[in-house]
């Protein structure tokens, strides 16, 4: 066999390996890195995004914002992320995300008001809209004395006789503290520590009667009947009715949790142009219409109404009336000696 010469060898090794490092880089541009709260966008639908772009997706999850903003702060790789409205904010100041100009975005033009300018994200420079809903709470009609509760957080934090042990509550800092301070009729960002030792009481003295659950599994605790009161957020709630018609969800008289959350691309992202493409794909009313009939809960999408369950528009627990409207509250981004007030009661709680 003829033996290439030395320098045209190094030539040919040169070439192959600068080949290989463009076929890397095609390989990567083809992938994103979706990272979700689990159980919170329709497989198929990320497998119909890829017949459409070729861009296929990987997921991982986190079970909080808390959870998801270690992983940014620690250097993680991902190319889309899904944090909450007071959590957007947050990443925003700290540099963990790029900004995108979504309002840059062909389908932009079909997100409806306020979700298209966000206190969080005045102008939508660093994110776009997915799902909004609301944190109440969820019960078993056929398991209550009278088949009915009151619309009051006292159910929860007081649980009936008869109902000790069948509570469940959310094992996550805000969504807890929150629904704490809206039934005592604080502001959930207070800075009173007397306000917040009252909080605290109020929370230790229902510890015992209740169970802390992940947001994992509500649905499949209240449908299994071990649960008979869960507190849920609204979308959890509706699926939790398509199996259980005795399901009803409150809104608590004393106010509840107005939230939404968002896709953002984070500063590290290695295919921030894939993760906008989808962004721009999901805004398209037929897509977010189905990423809305799975998860249960309202998109911001002008149009993708015509494309929902039908059962999706008539369930009170998504389609809230309107008489109801006074008692949201809408996420806050509390000043950091709020922050540590609320992050002392949850350490201390966890002590016991």
């Amino acid at each position: 066999m003829k033996r290439m010469p030395q320098r045209a060898f190094l030539l040919a090794l040169a070439a192959a390996v600068l080949l290989a490092g463009q076929a890397g880089t095609v390989l990567a541009q083809s992938t994103l890195r979706f990272y979700n709260w689990s159980n919170y966008f329709p497989p198929d639908l990320l497998e119909a995004f890829t017949a459409e772009t070729g861009i296929s997706v990987t997921t991982e999850y986190y079970s909080d914002n808390e959870t998801l903003l270690a992983s940014l702060q620690s250097g993680a790789s991902y190319d889309l992320v899904v944090p909450s409205d007071y959590m957007v904010k947050t990443l925003i100041e700290q540099g963990l995300l790029q900004q995108i100009d979504t309002p840059s975005l062909p389908n932009f033009t079909l997100v409806g008001a306020p979700h298209d300018d966000p206190a969080y994200d005045p102008g939508r420079r660093f994110s776009a809209p997915y799902m909004w809903g609301t944190t109440g709470f969820t019960y078993d009609s056929a398991k209550v004395s009278g088949g009915k509760l009151e619309e009051s957080w006292n159910e929860v934090f007081h649980p009936r006789k008869g109902l000790e042990g069948k509570v469940a509550v959310l094992d996550d800092s805000v969504s807890l503290y929150n629904a704490a301070a809206h039934y005592l009729g604080f502001d959930q960002c207070t800075e009173d520590a007397k306000k917040a030792r009252q909080i605290f009481d109020l929370l230790m003295g229902q510890k015992p009667k209740v169970t802390f659950t992940a947001p994992e599994g509500t649905i499949d605790r209240m449908v299994k009947g071990r649960i008979v009161l869960q507190q849920q957020w609204n979308g959890a709630a509706h699926r939790v009715r398509r199996q259980l018609s005795t399901a009803t969800y409150v809104y608590p008289k004393e106010g509840l949790d107005f939230w939404s959350e968002s896709f953002a691309v984070p500063a590290s992202a290695s295919n921030p142009e894939g993760a906008k493409t989808f962004i721009n794909w999901i805004m398209a009313p037929e897509n977010i219409a189905r990423a809305s009939n799975y998860t249960g809960y309202m998109n911001a999408v002008q149009g993708s109404e015509a494309f929902m369950d039908d059962t999706l528009r008539g369930d009170p627990a998504v389609n809230m009336p309107e008489s109801y409207l006074d008692r949201l509250r809408p996420a806050k981004d509390c000043d950091p000696a709020a922050l540590a007030l609320r992050d002392k009661v949850w350490a201390r709680l966890s002590q016991y």
